[in-house]
């Protein structure tokens, strides 16, 4: 029996194997190391523009479209604990209320910050980050987020299509 288990995951290691390097193209990234680093430059640049609540030069760096999207906190009971606020007006209407309710700091773990391409001109960044915030009931403290933000090329420029700022929720207790 053991013998058979084992045979079974050779052959099947072989065969993704096989398939794997049939289809070259699957493996091959979109986005070459250059423009990966110059989207985690827009990344940055996107950071310093939030904690210095720049909101007119955070306004060009979303794609100008209907279809942007922030994820964010809600301060309306009937929208939800957090929401999807769509196209650009409501997007810079939520970033000058939550970034004039008061402080707001973003750190990002820049050790962890990820983009990948995911076409030629559509790419994907994900970081965890601290965020610092006096918005919509939250106390002022630095709590734990995931940040996920989906870029588009834009001609020669890389704009936020999406960003989505999930709270990290806090570890269950042990139990017993």
């Amino acid at each position: 029996m053991y013998k058979t288990f084992l045979a079974t995951i050779a052959a099947t290691a072989l065969a993704t194997g096989t398939v794997a390097s049939a289809s070259p193209a699957v493996r091959k990234e979109p986005l070459d190391a250059a423009t990966l680093s110059a989207i985690k430059s827009q990344f940055g640049r996107l950071m310093e523009l939030a904690n210095k609540h720049d909101f007119k030069a955070l306004h060009g760096m979303f794609w100008q479209s209907p279809s942007t999207l922030l994820v964010a906190k809600s301060a309306i009971p009937s929208e939800g604990n957090w929401a999807g606020f769509w196209g650009n007006e409501a997007i810079d209407q939520k970033l000058h209320d939550i970034g004039s309710s008061g402080p707001v700091v973003l750190e990002p773990d820049y050790s962890k910050l990820r983009v990948v391409g995911l076409t030629r001109d559509v790419a994907e960044s994900y970081v965890p980050m601290n965020i610092t915030v006096s918005y919509a009931g939250q106390d002022g403290t630095a709590r734990p987020f995931l940040m996920i933000i989906n870029w588009l090329r834009v001609g020669k420029d890389w704009k936020v299509a999406s960003e989505i700022i999930l709270p990290v929720p806090p570890v269950p207790a042990a139990k017993g």
